[in-house]
This record gives structure tokens, C-alpha cells and sequence, in this order.
């Protein structure tokens, strides 16, 4: 498990979520009192805690408990970690609190999009209404010592996505609104599963471009600069995407034609896609449920153009 300091009071824990090492981050932000943003699924809640002690942060320290949405690889160990931090309080976007006070059919949704990989995750435990903070737009959190975390609504990957600022390391922590970040080959992927709102997306991206931040905190996995650039990549990604999976559906190509479509426009991910098949987590289908995200939100936005 390893630990690494991005500034002065910032801190990226690699979660290794069954030993697979830079795929799910949590990072730590200290001034008088401690936050954790984003938790990782429940089999990594023992990493967490051991990385925190490893940095000298006490469970008692932390104040706060920050995740970007409630798929069980950002939130799940929520209702877990809690269960160890006696002083900690939970900020989720108001549409998500009540999938993690009562995770019944999150789990059960969880389940059967991921099959087997939701067991290795283990299951999601429940947070007590009490612990819970809907955390709104502008919302600011004062850590003390002039670090302060501010809630951004960036919405896209999910109805109910959250990225978070942190205005004196000038950082970012995106969720999975800038994409995943595979740093080994430098590469931006997208992730835009079911219900996917393109629109909307590249709005959310715009508005963390327009921070100019210093840092980009990623989820999956790692901090990197230069994050302007790596921005409108994505942004420019996502446009690509789109405009081949809206020309193939219009042939009514398969997802699997429109697969091979994408791989041949795009020489960065066709690149990387023997990686993403054989990684344990990836091979899932990453780049098919991406591909069924885009078909399903021009479904319906053609459906809606026609009702209106």
C-alpha cells in the first residue's frame, strides 16, 4: 500500500483494492482537521485505514468524509469507514444520500452490471442518516489552517456527481468527471456508462477548466498538472466519440461494429485496449459500456426531440 505526499497538506493513498495497485486513490487533505475524498470500495477500507496511520492522521482527526457519486468503487466502503471514524461526517450530492443510508439497490444494481467483480468490492454497508451531509454547490468546508474544500456540482457521468476544490494546493479532485487517467501510458479514457448526458459532461469539464488548478486529483489514478491541456483532451475525446457512435447508430451498426469504429479513429485507446481487456477490473467491458452510454443518450435525444 502506498502512500504519496502531493503538497504540504495533501496526501494520495493507493487503495489496491485486491492487491491491483494505481486503480482507486483516496486523497487526504490535513489542516487542523482531516478530510478523506473519495473512500474506494469496502474491501479497501483496511488500506485506507493503514495508509492514514502510515501519513500520522488519527481517525478522530477527520471531519469529513468527501465522495463524488455512489458507484460502489468511489463510495461503497462509505458506510464501512465510517464505522472507525467516530468524529467524521459524509458529504454525497443530496440524490445520492439516500442510495447510501439505505444501499439495498445500489447493491443490488451493483451486482448485476458488474457480476463477480461486485463481490471482490464486497458489499455496501449502510451510513447512518445522522453522518450524513447533502453537500449542494458551493458549499465550503473549512479544514483550518487555510485549507478548505469547495463542492462542485459536475454533473454527466452521473445525476448526482460531485467534484470537490481545494483552493491553496489548487487542486482538483474530479471523481469521474474528467475521465479515468491510466498514468502508466499517459492516456485519458472516458467513462460514460448508462445514463450517460454528453452535454452535460462537457459542460462539467468546462467548469473545472475554467479553475486553471494546478493539480488534477483523479480517482483512477493519480495526480498529474499540465491540467488545462488534459481537460480539452478529454473534452475533445468525448466530442470524438460521440460523433462516430451518432453516425454508426444511423446505420444501424452493432455496438460491437461501432467498437471497431472507435478503435481505428482513435490510435490512443486502440493502443491501450489489449491493457483494458486483460486488467481485472477494466476487462469488464469498459469501453462496450462507454459505447452503450453514448448510444442510450441519443436514443434519447432524438426521442425527446421527437415528443417536443
Amino acid at each position: 500500500m502506498q502512500v504519496q505526499k502531493v503538497d504540504d497538506f495533501l496526501y494520495l493513498i493507493d487503495l489496491e483494492p485486491v492487491g491491483i495497485k494505481n486503480y482507486i486513490a483516496s486523497y487526504v487533505l490535513r489542516g487542523e482537521n482531516a478530510a478523506i475524498i473519495e473512500t474506494g470500495p469496502s474491501v479497501s477500507i483496511e488500506n485506507l485505514l493503514s495508509g492514514l496511520e502510515k501519513i500520522g492522521v488519527t481517525t478522530e482527526e477527520i471531519e469529513y468524509v468527501a465522495v463524488s457519486h455512489v458507484h460502489i468503487d468511489h463510495a461503497g466502503g462509505a458506510g464501512t469507514l465510517l464505522q472507525h471514524l467516530p468524529n467524521a461526517k459524509l458529504l454525497v450530492h443530496e440524490r445520492g444520500v439516500p442510495h447510501l443510508m439505505n444501499p439495498e439497490k445500489l447493491w443490488t444494481q451493483t451486482k448485476k452490471v458488474l457480476g463477480k467483480i461486485a463481490e471482490l468490492y464486497e458489499e455496501i454497508k449502510p451510513v447512518p442518516k445522522e453522518r450524513v451531509i447533502a453537500a449542494t454547490n458551493g458549499m465550503k468546508i473549512n479544514l483550518g489552517s487555510t485549507v478548505k474544500l469547495e463542492v462542485l456540482e459536475t454533473l454527466g457521468h452521473a445525476s448526482h456527481h460531485l467534484s470537490f476544490y481545494e483552493s491553496e494546493s489548487n487542486s482538483v479532485f474530479p471523481g469521474d468527471a474528467a475521465g479515468i487517467y491510466l498514468r502508466e501510458f499517459d492516456v485519458i479514457v472516458p467513462t460514460t456508462p448508462l445514463p450517460f448526458h454528453l452535454e452535460t459532461a462537457l459542460a462539467s469539464i468546462t467548469r473545472l477548466a475554467e479553475l486553471k488548478p494546478k493539480n488534477l486529483c483523479y480517482t483512477h489514478f493519480g495526480h498529474v498538472g499540465d491540467v488545462v491541456r488534459r481537460l480539452e483532451t478529454y473534452k475533445n475525446r468525448l466530442k470524438l466519440w460521440a460523433k462516430v457512435v451518432l453516425e454508426e447508430i444511423k446505420t444501424e451498426d452493432t455496438p460491437k461494429e461501432i467498437y471497431q469504429k472507435i478503435l481505428m479513429r482513435d490510435p490512443e485507446i486502440n493502443a491501450i485496449a489489449g491493457f483494458l481487456q486483460n486488467h481485472l477490473m477494466f476487462r469488464r467491458g469498459i469501453l462496450m459500456q462507454n459505447i452503450d452510454g453514448f448510444i442510450g443518450y441519443f436514443r434519447k435525444t432524438v426521442k425527446r426531440n421527437k415528443t417536443s
